[in-house]
């Protein structure tokens, strides 16, 4: 019972945390998919191509981790401080609160008489009224997922799909590493594309496309850096 109670907490704040999965794949494929071909088109070492690879993800990953998870937090925070702050409007003057919420939703189109309705039902319900207060006050700063375990999500999806194009160097040589990895790398990006037009609901061969293309550009970026320092400095 309690491991089916687990399978599904861990669903539900994958689905809450979906977002930062795909974008933490996007950006961890992409980086070191650039990073490791940036390197392997200058050097046939095995060793330089795999410590270079894996110090980009690691470093990457905790860096993205710490990026949502502040994100994460400030957003948390200016929800705190806005709750407070409707909270001592309420105390202070809740007739005026409730006076703004109807201009409200009168400006959306509803009735004059449909108002005054709610604004009496809002008047005898306190907490729904503070919930209207704070929708309408702000509701872009409201977040329901908490900092830790979102950034925790990004930190294992960027991880795990930086990880991809590194582990054929890993088994291969350098010149048929390049091969596998250009491949795997790109099904995991059309996957990637797949699942970001699902969850967007946008053309899926489009995404595809647009996924492809920019793991693609930063590939060709890294070779490009990687051939230009290393005929400069060679």
């Amino acid at each position: 019972m309690n491991q089916i109670s687990l399978l599904a907490r861990l669903k539900a704040s994958l689905d809450a945390s979906a977002g930062d999965v795909v974008f933490g794949m996007e950006d961890g494929t992409v980086s070191i998919f650039g990073l490791v071909f940036g390197v392997a088109a200058t050097t046939n070492d095995q060793s330089a191509v795999l410590i270079a690879g894996a110090s980009g993800a690691v470093a990457a990953a905790v860096s993205m981790m710490a990026g949502t998870y502040l994100d994460a937090e400030t957003s948390e925070d200016q929800a705190k401080l806005l709750d407070l702050r409707i909270a001592a409007e309420l105390q202070e003057d809740s007739a005026a609160v409730v006076g703004r919420i109807t201009q409200r939703l009168q400006a959306t189109g509803l009735a004059h008489e449909q108002t005054i309705i709610a604004g009496s039902f809002l008047v005898s319900q306190p907490a729904v009224l503070k919930a209207f207060a704070l929708a309408f006050a702000n509701p872009a700063t409201r977040s329901m997922d908490r900092a830790l375990v979102r950034s925790l999500w990004m930190l294992v999806a960027d991880f795990l799909a930086a990880a991809i194009p590194i582990l054929p160097f890993a088994f291969l040589s350098v010149p048929e590493g390049r091969i596998v990895s250009g491949v795997v790398t790109t099904l995991l990006l059309v996957g990637l594309g797949i699942g970001r037009a699902r969850i967007g609901g946008r053309s899926t061969l489009r995404t595809v496309i647009e996924t492809v293309s920019i793991g693609v550009a930063a590939a060709l970026a890294g070779v490009g850096i990687g051939v230009a320092i290393a005929r400069l400095f060679g």
